[in-house]
């Protein structure tokens, strides 16, 4: 079942939990696979009151869990962009995390395309390979068992959650519709935004080396940066200040360096 035009306002789609109604910078937050708005509330006060937070809620979860999950990339893609294109104005920025990533980078496309040099100021792609990097991930199609293993892996939900049997068999199908989106899709290995990139990726993510997130670098026309962080798949928890820092320089100046560059530890 595709995404429901009834469910395209911004009020399904956006949440804002630091309102700063006259900010003049907004940074859009795309979650994980599995994941929610909820998750970026840390990020959205580390912030404030220098940029309002708008994340983005996927169908299928939390309070939007009675609608159907999206059936792919594309079309939470133009979905979102349908939304985001009637609440921006401003200098705004997009964060995405693991699929959030490639998702940000897909609207951030159709952003430029419907309006050259009218997109975001800047796009931090956070934990996520290039799409020009070859892959064969296919835990959408493997069993129960499997999936959560990776999320064991990945250490972004907490060991109790993922033993709970009765909250699983709620979660999984969420997890395993956002796992399908993002392993079918398919961005050419040539596409490119003129917005710069800026790469987030933890020195211990055991899905993401720095190598397959610095491949980011053919996609950007605008300049790519690459910062290292130490941890896994969801640094983030631990460096939420510091990625804050990062986001901030989107509206105050940046220097443009295509080569790496680490985080201090």
């Amino acid at each position: 079942m595709a995404i429901s035009n009834e469910a395209s306002e911004a009020s399904s789609w956006i949440r804002r939990f630091t309102p700063l109604p006259d900010s003049d910078a907004r940074v859009v937050c795309f979650p994980h696979a599995g994941g929610a708005a909820s998750s970026f509330v840390p990020l959205s006060r580390a912030l404030a009151p220098g940029a309002e937070v708008l994340a983005v809620q996927y169908p299928g979860r939390q309070d939007r869990r009675q609608e159907p999950f999206a059936e792919s990339l594309t079309e939470l893609a133009d979905a979102v962009f349908d939304v985001l294109r009637a609440e921006l104005s401003g200098s705004y920025a997009f964060f995405g995390h693991s699929l959030g990533a490639v998702l940000a980078f897909e609207v951030a496309r159709r952003f430029e395309e419907a309006a050259p040099g009218d997109g975001p100021v800047a796009l931090f792609l956070s934990a996520r390979r290039a799409p020009s990097v070859p892959h064969h991930d296919r835990i959408h199609l493997r069993d129960d068992a499997t999936v959560i293993a990776e999320m064991r892996r990945l250490s972004g939900t907490d060991q109790s959650i993922l033993g709970d049997e009765e909250l699983m068999a709620l979660l999984l199908p969420v997890i395993r519709a956002d796992y399908k989106a993002i392993e079918t899709h398919v961005t050419p290995p040539d596409v490119q935004v003129a917005c710069p990139i800026t790469v987030l990726v933890g020195d211990a993510d055991p899905v993401t080396t720095i190598e397959d997130a610095s491949a980011w670098r053919a996609h950007s026309t605008g300049g790519t940066e690459v910062r290292v962080f130490p941890g896994g798949h969801f640094y983030l928890d631990a460096h939420t200040d510091e990625v804050a820092a990062e986001i901030r320089r989107a509206f105050t100046g940046r220097t443009h360096d295509t080569a790496l560059a680490e985080s201090p530890r």
